[in-house]
């Protein structure tokens, strides 16, 4: 029998620890959390308020633009100082400082490409309006990491480190990844080299194709409608833009009101002013363009001297030199060579490239979204996108006089003697760009007769265009799905838009069904299996919906298609097609083959179609088991999102992270999803009533773990709800009133 005293003496080292646990948690976790009410001074012109709505949306009322831009900096460093920190760490190459030998890779890409030093000369670079903009931002952030200090966010005291001051040079930083993630094209131009050395010519090409013969303009992934499709008689933007997963959310929502602004929406954790939103008067939303703005140049050097060829003389690279600093190590240096070309590094069996890129472009910097934020027109807003670097992008427009618009931006190199889709002869002159496509000879639109701008990241250059195109551009099914909801009806609510947004249908896959099916039926295998497959493919509708068998066997069945059809052109390549993220129009070239059939890369197409349904149906077995029909699509396309922090930690990890959710959609459908990425904001603006709009993220607007707000939009987010966009009428929760110092 336990005698009492150890009784008494167990209770008490519990009721010890968990009372340690309680003072740790609050210490760490709790009263990191931001200050939402009350009153605080700060260095500002004039009083301001900071009211956090039902989501935890700071709406900021300022005495100026600067003290509004300040005030978005000081609320962003409440609910994201860590993440902002994470990001302009990764772009500086500064990761393993904080976390040791594991970052090493990630640091030692971004000092190769240059992104700390391209940084730097982008910051010596900026316009005054600019840097007062990015310095009164960088004062908010560095404010509230000097009143805070000792209580900073749990990441912080995790890996015992506290944040270096923001400067205008780390919103640069983040920028810089954001276009580093939007134009990394590099790899693929080594990937489509390797093909074609070892395949036929014309069937390589015909796997990386600029069109798609049938491509809707203009592209990526947004639309506006005119007011004579809507029940308002005013026009309807919406946009939801894709990136990889994360948590917190790579968007942050603000609003910010001061003499002469008034905008609301989204911006990039640790970018100032608004990229995403709307004001009274006009509203936007952007997506990637797709435009290939990288290059690759063969280059004939010694690494050991940085002597390479130029024509016919030998020129000097420049040497430089970077130290990574490494948790719990010795530092490791980092040396290269600057050609005038670019950075000069060895990839690809030993052979040496530089790359050229439009982000380390001299004047390659410029902002002008606090621009953007206060027009008031068309005219107004393409004069502000008219000094837009990059990365290329697509906004489409809408306002309230009733005009939709749409205009690609960014600086696009002109290539007169080649496309830039492989490597090129360093030493030889011909893919050397000339200059950009000037801004009014970038794809547009204004008030098309149809009323309906419908984009998706497909080509959005016309045929015959006097430029040489290329670029990661995405098939066009999310842009016919989208066009072929909007005109299924005369008007829309704009509450209704969000079922356009969340829709699963994939055309692609579809057409793949009926093909499998009528290849079965013609060649009648005699497994039970295949006949188990077909039967679910045979009456799918082709909605990629968790919960079936077809949508999982659809899919499965094209990448052995694309394994089969990369072998093809490249024998024993064709696993390094079927897994290249960057080739987006695989599902066209398979279409064009399945219905064109040509006989010289095929002889037999329905034992191809059954060839590929049988391999694809062995590898589904591995996941679930010989019961096809009991196969389930969401099992299959599964989405988790783990903090890369917190979510590590034992036992109460998984508290950080959004556990493994089963997940509709697909690449080809206009909820495009994948187990890495999708529509990563959801936002829905009525231009006739701007307090009637909607946004959404993935998961919250904070980054601190026990905030309410760390992830209470993900429900919504899962299931295709959203949120009121508050506007003219904010109900506030929480104001926090600031009064100058």
């Amino acid at each position: 029998m336990v005698s009492t005293g150890l009784l008494r003496a167990i209770n008490l080292s519990i009721a010890v620890l968990l009372a340690a646990i309680l003072v740790l948690g609050y210490w760490y976790v709790w009263r990191p959390l931001p200050q939402t009410s009350g009153q605080i001074t700060a260095p500002i012109s004039g009083k301001a308020s900071i009211s956090r709505d039902a989501l935890g949306v700071p709406h900021i009322s300022a005495a100026s633009s600067e003290d509004a831009i300040f005030l978005e900096g000081y609320v962003m460093a409440q609910d994201r100082l860590w993440q902002m920190d994470a990001i302009r760490r990764l772009a500086a190459g500064q990761l393993a400082e904080i976390t040791g030998k594991g970052s090493l890779p990630l640091d030692e890409e971004a000092h190769r490409l240059r992104l700390p030093r391209i940084a730097s000369a982008q910051e010596r670079n900026m316009t005054s309006s600019d840097r007062a903009l990015f310095a009164a931002f960088s004062r908010g952030v560095n404010y509230f990491m000097e009143t805070h200090r000792g209580r900073l966010p749990l990441e912080f005291a995790l890996l015992r480190y506290d944040p270096r001051p923001w400067s205008p040079r780390d919103s640069v930083l983040v920028g810089l990844e954001m276009y580093r993630t939007l134009t990394s094209s590099w790899r693929s131009e080594i990937l489509k080299q390797h093909l074609l050395e070892r395949g036929e010519r014309s069937k390589v090409e015909a796997l990386f194709p600029l069109r798609t013969g049938f491509d809707v303009q203009p592209g990526s992934n947004a639309w506006a409608l005119s007011g004579t499709h809507s029940t308002t008689g005013k026009p309807i933007l919406a946009n939801d833009p894709h990136l990889e997963f994360s948590i917190p959310s790579p968007w942050y929502l603000v609003h910010l009101k001061a003499p002469g602004l008034d905008v609301t929406g989204a911006t990039l954790s640790g970018l100032p002013a608004v990229i995403i939103g709307h004001n009274e008067r006009i509203a936007w939303g952007v997506t990637n363009l797709e435009f290939d703005v990288q290059d690759l140049y063969r280059e004939r050097m010694d690494m050991q001297t940085g002597r390479y060829q130029v024509g016919d003389h030998i020129e000097q690279a420049q040497p430089e030199r970077d130290m990574i600093a490494v948790k719990g190590s010795p530092g490791v240096e980092v040396d290269s060579w600057l050609t005038h070309h670019g950075p000069a590094f060895v990839a690809d069996e030993g052979q040496t490239y530089s790359l050229r890129w439009t982000a380390a472009e001299p004047a390659s910097f410029g902002y002008p979204f606090l621009e953007v934020d206060r027009a008031r027109n068309w005219n107004e807003f393409t004069a502000a996108l008219s000094r837009f670097p990059g990365p290329g992008q697509n906004f489409v427009y809408a306002d309230r006089d009733g005009n939709i618009g749409y205009h690609a931006a960014g600086k696009l190199p002109v290539r007169e003697h080649c496309d830039g889709d492989v490597p090129s002869e360093g030493p030889a002159s011909e893919c050397e760009w000339t200059g950009y496509i000037p801004f009014d000879q970038l794809p547009q639109a204004f008030n098309p007769p149809s009323g309906m701008i419908v984009s998706a990241n497909q080509n959005p250059f016309p045929p015959g265009t006097s430029q040489n195109v290329n670029g990661n551009f995405a098939a066009p099914y999310r842009a016919y799905q989208i066009q072929e909801r909007l005109a299924s009806r005369d008007k829309w609510k704009p509450e209704e838009i969000l079922n356009v947004q969340k829709d699963v249908y994939s055309a692609f896959f579809d057409f793949l069904a009926k093909q499998i099916v009528k290849a079965f039926d013609a060649s009648k295998p005699p497994q039970p299996q295949l006949k188990e497959a077909v039967d679910a493919l045979r009456g799918w509708n082709g909605q990629m919906e968790i919960g079936q068998a077809a949508p999982m066997i659809a899919s499965l069945t094209f990448e052995q298609l694309r394994l089969a059809v990369g072998n093809r052109a490249a024998p024993g390549l064709g696993a390094a097609y079927q897994s290249a993220f960057q080739v987006s129009l695989a599902q066209v070239v398979i279409e064009d083959l399945l219905r064109r059939q040509p006989s010289e890369w095929f002889s037999d197409y329905n034992q191809l179609l059954i060839k590929s349904l049988t391999d694809g149906i062995a590898e589904g077995v591995k996941f679930q088991g010989s019961r096809v029909s009991r196969w389930d699509y969401g099992r299959y396309n599964v989405l988790g999102i783990s903090h890369p922090i917190g979510g590590q930690l034992p036992l109460i990890g998984r508290y950080f992270n959004i556990p493994l959710s089963p997940m509709s959609g697909s690449p080809t459908s206009v909820k495009q999803m994948t187990r890495h990425l999708g529509p990563s904001l959801r936002m829905i603006v009525d231009l006739g009533d701007l307090d009637h709009s909607f946004a959404n993220l993935v998961t919250g607007e904070s980054g601190q773990w026990l905030s309410r707000h760390y992830k209470d939009q993900w429900n919504a987010y899962y299931v295709g709800r959203s949120f009121p966009m508050q506007f003219g009428n904010v109900t506030a929760e929480n104001t926090l009133l600031v009064n100058p110092q």
